[in-house]
């Protein structure tokens, strides 16, 4: 009998490679499902899913309420910083924001959602993530917003902190900032929604109990720390933890925070839904 293909879209990137790596390498029971992982930059995933091109896809929250009829959130998988998060740099220490140009890795990601709350009044211009820190440091632009592992290494290339998003984030409302969801596609039905949220969750306890096995993949992944084990593993220990198995309560509380403050500031242009999680339906 021919295995049901379940297509999982996420981003290359270290954190999701080693929370994804026991499905790809099958190291847990798929029950009969065969998954095939599509690999492409967070915001051609976020155009996708309004499309509701792949099964499951990793987005970010940003985009969640304009994709709502088509998926779900599941309980596992999503990328929280807690006390971290995005980082806005510059070549020279900034004052303010206020009418700067600010090189962003997309509209619909988490993070630029995040910095217009932070602050209303700048000029966005869009760049793919890693074309980010070069036109900082080009002059292009006066500052830049940056995502995945160059938070972790802006520093190497003599960049300054302008602010931490989701140090700033915790300060204000006390909760984690939660950036990246993985969803599923609503029409595949209740029980095979289910048990695919079973596997997620089992993919990322087996990933964090088999740690040093699940990094030895993710590291073929961490762009700019390939050859930095201590810093890939940070990277990914930033965003692949408890709550990744689950949001838990102040992580789900973020989520819905998060998305009405960008719906009542008109960031968010589509309704909020009162339910986003796939086990709150």
């Amino acid at each position: 009998m021919e295995k049901r293909v379940i297509r999982v879209a996420h981003s290359p990137d270290s954190d999701d490679a080693f929370m994804f790596y026991p499905l790809v390498a099958q190291k847990i029971d798929t029950h009969g499902l065969e998954f095939k992982h599509i690999l492409k930059d967070i915001e051609s995933l976020n155009r996708d899913a309004k499309e509701g091109k792949w099964e499951v896809s990793a987005i970010s929250f940003h985009a969640y309420p304009y994709i709502a009829d088509k998926y779900v959130v599941l309980p596992s998988g999503g990328s929280v910083g807690d006390g971290y998060g995005p980082i806005v740099v510059s070549k020279e220490p900034l004052d303010t924001l206020k009418g700067k140009k600010v090189a962003i890795p997309g509209k619909w990601t988490t993070a630029y959602l995040t910095l217009k709350l932070f602050e209303p009044d700048f000029e966005p211009v869009e760049y793919y993530f890693e074309d980010i820190i070069p036109a900082v440091l080009s002059g292009e632009v006066d500052a830049g917003l940056v995502i995945h592992e160059g938070q972790l290494t802006y520093k190497d290339f003599g960049l300054k902190k302008f602010v931490d998003l989701g140090q700033w984030w915790k300060e204000k409302y006390n909760l984690p900032l939660p950036l990246g969801c993985n969803v599923v596609r609503r029409d595949l039905g209740k029980e095979l929604i289910g048990l695919i949220a079973h596997l997620m969750r089992e993919s990322i306890v087996y990933a964090l109990n088999h740690k040093e096995e699940a990094m030895e993949y993710a590291r073929k992944f961490a762009r700019g720390l390939e050859n930095d084990p201590q810093r890939s593993e940070r990277f990914v220990s930033m965003y692949v933890n408890e709550r990744t198995i689950d949001y838990g309560r102040d992580g789900r509380e973020a989520v819905y925070l998060l998305l009405k403050l960008g719906r009542e500031r008109g960031i968010i242009k589509a309704e909020i839904p009162e339910k986003i999680f796939s086990d709150e339906l």
